[in-house]
């Protein structure tokens, strides 16, 4: 059945500008945008919908470059009723609901959550990336994820079963995280959010949280991320290749390498999705030649390009301050 036929309770759009609903601000149109009232709803959905057409399940765009020619696809976005979150013996959280949001939650029941306080973004999108900081990721908490798969069927996967890895996780394609059960230490809720604090000052001196980016643009080469400990390594940080290729505050039109915090990829005026991608190839081409490493995207780009777009050209800058 095509999406106009199916009776749905939320809210389902045709030719839907997807540029409003990522943190970079571009994107073409989707064929289709769905946002689910409930798990129910999707499911119905998901059942009745042709299994030819392709279905992207959407967070709140925090790690994604949509491009300019859109998506030939049925765009899943959960919205109010999959952003629950329950604290017992464990945290059952909704797909939907913020990282920051439920790290404070936690910390309010005195359990220790702090590292998803930084990380931009909703749970689902944390389980699928394996999102992590200071030493620390979803895979360390997680137990395991309730998702709807294509045929409109309901699972609990274990988490074992996603093979969490650096920045990955083997969740079928097409398949819609509705949430997510997590363990959490016990801790006392003052000094819980004491070090939200000190990690929230840590980031906002050091990254450009005030400007239109996706997080961290490619994954560091180390394979792990920060730990934010004194004896940490930056030498085979992304940040610190990037660097050491020149490459801080590079601008490719409207795209940019963060002066502030050079493994941000930031909308710094008008720029499209060619644009932002492009700067990011260029950097990755030329980091492999300085360094020979070749970097990975931690931003996932999705959708058709526009062809034969005329690019800019590359600008280098100096004396932009160090990270």
């Amino acid at each position: 059945m095509t999406p106009d036929l199916i009776p749905v309770r939320g809210t389902l759009s045709a030719n839907k500008s997807l540029d409003t609903l990522t943190w970079l601000r571009v994107g073409g149109p989707a064929d289709w945008l769905f946002q689910p009232a409930d798990e129910a709803d999707l499911s119905g959905f998901l059942a009745a919908l042709d299994p030819e057409v392709v279905v992207f399940p959407m967070g709140v765009g925090s790690n994604l470059i949509v491009r300019d020619g859109g998506l030939r696809a049925v765009v899943i976005r959960l919205g109010r009723g999959f952003n629950a979150i329950a604290i017992d013996e464990t945290i059952t959280a909704g797909a939907a609901a913020l990282d920051a949001h439920v790290a404070r939650k936690a910390a309010d029941a005195g359990r220790d959550l702090t590292f998803l306080r930084t990380i931009p973004g909703s749970i689902g999108g944390a389980v699928r990336m394996n999102a992590g900081c200071y030493g620390s990721y979803v895979a360390d908490n997680l137990i395991d994820v309730t998702a709807i798969d294509r045929q409109g069927q309901r699972h609990v996967i274990p988490a074992a079963d996603l093979k969490l890895a650096y920045r990955q996780s083997d969740l079928p394609e097409g398949m819609v995280i509705t949430q997510a059960r997590f363990n959490a230490a016990r801790g006392d809720a003052s000094a819980l959010h004491a070090r939200m604090e000190d990690q929230l000052a840590k980031r906002d001196a050091t990254q450009p949280t005030k400007e239109r980016s996706a997080g961290s643009t490619f994954r560091n080469p180390a394979g792990f991320s920060s730990t934010g400990l004194a004896d940490d390594s930056h030498e085979l940080k992304a940040w610190k290749v990037i660097e050491d290729a020149g490459l801080r505050g590079a601008r490719l039109g409207g795209a940019q390498m963060s002066p502030k915090h050079p493994n941000f990829l930031i909308n710094a005026k008008d720029a499209t999705a060619a644009e932002l991608e492009a700067l990011g190839e260029e950097v990755r081409k030329r980091v492999l030649q300085a360094r020979g490493i070749s970097l990975q995207w931690e931003i996932r780009r999705v959708g058709e390009a526009v062809p034969d777009v005329a690019l800019p050209q590359l600008e280098l800058t100096s004396g932009a301050a160090k990270t």
